[in-house]
């Protein structure tokens, strides 16, 4: 499984902000531009203590095991799987989403400030925002809790490749 790429995060981040930012612009001339939920910064924010949450129990359970504890409850490799799958899927759309309400947010602090309904909508979009970059660092937090020793060689001329061949 191939790793998280910050680059791919920040640039589906930066073209969904400005695909969001035109839209915004030209959906504004043709009437109103549609609210920004209060819900969006808060649902972005449960997942990223979802995430966080998820990796401080993998983490606990791997140490525990890696110790030796008596009673120490294994992680099923299959649970780490899908757990490294639900943090990926969860940065990508964290990105777009957050661009989409990133551009969105910027079209309302060029434009409209002045109107305190719109100086809430710019305000609820920067907390998508930053929720969204809260979910990207919960996904990277947990990918690096589950990742694999022999993960580390990526260019596959390590020991571990040698031990391969």
């Amino acid at each position: 499984m191939k790793q998280l790429r910050i680059g791919v995060l920040v640039g589906l981040f930066a073209v969904a902000g400005v695909v969001s930012w035109a839209g915004a612009r030209l959906w504004d001339t043709f009437g109103s531009l549609p609210s920004v939920p209060v819900a969006a910064p808060i649902v972005l924010a449960l997942i990223a203590v979802v995430l966080v949450a998820t990796a401080l129990s993998l983490r606990s359970r791997l140490r525990a095991q890696r110790e030796r504890q008596p009673d120490a409850k294994g992680v099923d490799p299959m649970v780490a799987a899908r757990a490294v799958v639900f943090g990926q899927a969860s940065a990508l759309v964290a990105a777009l989403v957050a661009g989409m309400y990133g551009g969105v947010g910027v079209f309302l602090a060029m434009e409209q400030l002045d109107v305190p309904a719109r100086r809430d909508q710019a305000f609820y979009a920067g907390g998508s925002v930053l929720a969204g970059a809260g979910v990207v660092a919960a996904a990277f937090f947990l990918e690096r809790v589950l990742k694999l020793p022999e993960d580390d060689d990526n260019d596959g001329n390590g020991p571990s490749a040698s031990a391969r061949a």
